[in-house]
């Protein structure tokens, strides 16, 4: 029996970033459809929130998503440039924003396709590997869309003709979310029941098991 599950995500998440690939594996692994529900991220929903939250909360963020990093042995860089446009010392966010939409954007539309998974991981490793810089010039993002078996132009230009209903679409994604008991991401929702943060990614799986989740079967030959 394939089970499914629901992974709300951010493309400016440190542990979005940490979780998708993991996720991805055991999507692979076993009988598991998960579908992606991309968000925009707290400073875009809530710009103000970083202007009157606790002044720690962002060093705590860089410091524990690294360290997170090196257990995990998953390369990790604050992305250059970061897809949210903020001045770090102010914490401001600022009025025009030229990466988030289109990457959340072409996200959603990807998931339109069945492999949203997929495409939230190769585009989020060229973000956020450091493997490279300028990850939003050049074939970066092109080659990482083809990987996920999609074709860029094509993504590129439905995020773009049709970003209202796409729009509308995350917003569903959000207040989904905010249904199922959680708010922030990664949060894997599952059954009704709410997953939050890499660090929940065995818990989940037990859930699953409970549910009888098994592995795939291979294919002879």
């Amino acid at each position: 029996m394939t089970l499914s599950a629901d992974l709300y995500f951010s493309f400016r998440s440190p542990y979005s970033y940490l979780s998708i690939g993991r996720y991805r594996a055991m999507a692979e692994a076993y009988d598991l459809e998960i579908a992606l529900k991309p968000v925009y991220p707290l400073a875009i929903r809530q710009p103000e929130f970083f202007a009157e939250g606790n002044k720690l909360a962002g060093r705590y963020i860089f410091l524990d998503s690294f360290r997170s990093s090196q257990m995990l042995g998953i390369p990790m860089r604050w992305p250059r440039p970061d897809p949210v446009i903020q001045d770090l010392t102010t914490r401001v966010i600022a009025k025009e924003q030229p990466y988030i939409h289109r990457l959340v954007r072409m996200g959603q539309a990807a998931a339109r396709r069945g492999v949203g998974l997929e495409f939230a991981d190769e585009v989020s490793r060229v973000i956020w590997s450091g493997e490279v810089d300028d990850w939003h010039e050049g074939e970066h993002l092109a080659e990482a869309v083809r990987r996920a078996g999609l074709d860029f132009a094509e993504l590129e230009a439905e995020a773009a003709t049709d970003a209202e209903a796409l729009d509308a679409e995350i917003a569903a994604n959000q207040q989904a979310l905010e249904d199922a008991g959680h708010w922030g991401v990664p949060t894997l929702v599952f059954e009704g029941e709410p997953f939050f943060g890499q660090d929940r990614i065995d818990m989940a799986k037990w859930r699953m098991e409970q549910k009888g989740l098994a592995p795939r079967q291979c294919n002879p030959g």
